[in-house]
């Protein structure tokens, strides 16, 4: 789950990291009001959940409260349109106005769990302010990593490593050493799946504070957490998404044309897979899940067809837990009850499989059976072409 930059903050100052003076709203008479308190020089930063916002126009720099107000007026309800939101852009609601700081060196910092290593690690780069990722292209050498045995935790001499390798000395030395060790405890105690700080700012008063902050959190943790679980904001995720996740289901809003509905996400990756290797991309992800009932499959079915890029769809079971003659007919109640027509490829195996097809041919709709994945591929592909 994700969450707003002035979410992140609320939670890292929980835990000690210093941040800018500021406050979130969604009225510009407000943000003259804390223009009034916190500057008269401040920041107004659009909180929507796209990176680059800053050259799309949503973080501007204003002179004093008046001016505040009416760029708010501006900000506030404009659509943002960044490299990461895509042409359609993002609907600004509210913005997050903060003191405006003295700016010597951009920094980067940030925590990720590191699949390979089995271990989260820490990174930090002297160009902050940049995207991390083009940093790591470019000049990999510029990254700095400490990676975390899960046992004894973050040490304090893989902080003070870090921040010896960012050029910092004296009291700004002492201060990022704080802000790592912080940070890490923040990412820790509320499961984060990301903890990013870029950039990560030092003041020409030698402070240092995070400018910017980003925090994924790992939803399968967020019981334990419902304090984050309550900053989810619905409107800044994909709604394909969003009614997945009413029903359980594990769905990924893709750039393709080609729809698949799999039980198993090794199975719906192996599909993906093969999909594309005959020539097709895929629309989605979608897992069903191991032992998904008749009406998830209804369900998962409409929110299959819903996705308006979606051409043609395959679906691709194999009847362990789950039955097929299950699946079979909860496809073909959806089926009707949306009057479907979009071409659809069916590949069942396994458990009742015999009973599944059965159910499918006397439906009376015009399905397109494959006995294998690389046959259902194979159909599904040209289907999608215009």
């Amino acid at each position: 789950m994700k969450i707003h930059e002035y979410q992140a903050k609320q939670i890292l100052k929980k835990h000690g990291v210093p941040i800018p003076q500021g406050e979130v709203t969604d009225n510009p008479s407000k943000a003259r009001e804390i223009a009034e308190k916190i500057g008269p020089k401040v920041v107004l930063k659009a909180q929507v959940h796209a990176g680059g916002r800053g050259k799309g126009g949503g973080i501007k720099l204003v002179g004093n409260p008046q001016e505040a107000e009416k760029t708010a007026k501006e900000m506030i309800g404009m659509t943002l349109v960044t490299h990461q939101t895509g042409p359609e852009g993002k609907l600004v609601k509210r913005i997050l106005v903060e003191e405006a700081l003295d700016i010597d060196k951009e920094l980067y910092i940030g925590i990720v769990i590191d699949r390979a290593k089995e271990a989260p690690v820490v990174m930090a780069s002297s160009e902050g302010g940049m995207e991390i990722e083009k940093v790591a292209a470019e000049t990999p050498e510029l990254i700095f990593k400490e990676y975390i045995n899960p046992a004894t935790g973050f040490l304090s001499f893989q902080a003070r490593n870090l921040a010896f390798k960012l050029g910092l000395a004296g009291d700004t030395f002492k201060q990022a050493v704080k802000f790592i060790m912080s940070l890490y405890r923040a990412f820790e105690a509320t499961d984060a799946s990301l903890a990013e700080i870029n950039p990560l700012l030092v003041t020409k008063q030698g402070n240092v504070l995070a400018l910017d902050a980003k925090m994924n959190f790992d939803d399968n943790a967020l019981p334990r957490h419902p304090d984050i679980r309550e900053m989810r904001d619905l409107d800044e995720e994909e709604p394909l998404e969003v009614e997945a996740s009413k029903f359980n289901l594990n769905y990924i809003k893709l750039d393709g044309n080609v729809g698949c509905m799999v039980n198993g996400a090794g199975l719906a990756m192996a599909t993906m897979d093969i999909v594309m290797h005959s020539g097709g991309m895929p629309a989605n992800f979608l897992d069903v899940g191991g032992g998904v009932s008749e009406e998830a499959v209804q369900n998962a079915f409409k929110i299959l067809v819903s996705d308006k890029d979606v051409k043609a769809a395959l679906i691709n079971i194999f009847g362990g837990i789950v039955r097929c003659d299950l699946v079979a007919s909860g496809i073909v109640k959806a089926a009707k009850e949306l009057s479907l027509d979009v071409p659809m490829v069916i590949r069942l195996e396994g458990t009742n499989v015999e009973e599944g097809k059965k159910i499918l041919e006397e439906s009376g709709l015009s399905f397109h059976p494959a006995g294998t994945m690389k046959e259902a591929a194979e159909k599904v592909v040209p289907l999608a072409k215009p």
